[in-house]
């Protein structure tokens, strides 16, 4: 048989990719692994300081990255970061959506506006970042790769407080099925990662918020069978493969990265 050779299936070489809200956290974790693999990485996060010192480590390693500062939940910022993308590396190839919020605010306590910024900046994005992403796909006719961050919540209730969250990750699985329906004609695959319970600077502090929120965590841990919390590089290494020719047959599809908390 004459395979390509694992190396050449990995490597994302001459490939550019977004990763939004890739400063940080799971972004990171996401932009670390792409940029090994040969990916020219843009950064498309509202924290400037820390998007440039996430380049920088990423171009201290040799790797190639770039920032723009984009607040996702604006179809203007949204349409600058494509752009500056294409005009930074020649095209582009890869879109990471992982940007998210996740307040924890019951329904019968929140108000209207915190409803619509949530659904803003975790649905209302990923539509804008898709259509303008999938509209330079198209153009270079070369395929490409969408992998949208979801949750685990995606597929199962969590804690009160966060309905507004699950409804938003509900509907980004939703609408992850049916682009995939979409642009499988032009050879672009839309796929998702639902992470579980990760360890992040995000995460960390939502902890240190409340003791509400602190038991909320304890008792996660305890139901997930591999008895521990996951971490960016996690949801990272999923990413590459859903990225990388190693996926070459997967389009609507959602990889559930959870320690095996769904199972409990």
């Amino acid at each position: 048989m004459n395979l390509p050779k694992l190396s050449e299936l990995i490597s994302l070489k001459n490939k550019t990719a977004i990763v939004t809200g890739g400063a940080m956290g799971i972004g990171f974790g996401i932009a670390y692994r792409l940029a090994e693999a040969g990916a020219n990485v843009v950064i498309a996060d509202l924290n400037e300081d820390a998007g440039r010192a996430s380049v920088k480590q990423l171009a201290d390693l040799g790797w190639k990255s770039d920032f723009v500062k984009t607040d996702v939940s604006r179809q203007s910022d949204v349409d600058a970061a494509v752009a500056f993308a294409v005009e930074k590396f020649g095209g582009l190839n890869i879109l990471v959506n992982n940007a998210g919020i996740y307040p924890t605010i019951p329904v019968m306590q929140m108000k209207p506006e915190t409803f619509e910024k949530i659904l803003s900046v975790n649905l209302e994005s990923v539509f804008f970042f898709t259509k303008a992403a999938a509209e330079q796909m198209i153009k270079q006719n070369l395929g490409g790769k969408i992998i949208n961050i979801t949750s685990i919540d995606a597929l199962h209730p969590s804690s009160v407080g966060l309905a507004v969250y699950d409804a938003s990750k509900h509907g980004l699985w939703g609408f992850t099925k049916n682009t995939a329906l979409e642009l499988a004609p032009h050879n672009i695959s839309v796929n998702a990662v639902a992470p579980g319970g990760i360890s992040t600077p995000g995460a960390g502090a939502d902890v240190g918020k409340t003791p509400e929120m602190e038991k909320i965590m304890v008792t996660f841990l305890q139901k997930i069978p591999q008895k521990r919390m996951g971490v960016p590089d996690d949801i990272g290494k999923a990413v590459l493969f859903l990225a990388s020719d190693l996926s070459s047959y997967m389009t609507g599809s959602q990889i559930v990265v959870d320690g095996g908390v769904l199972l409990s």
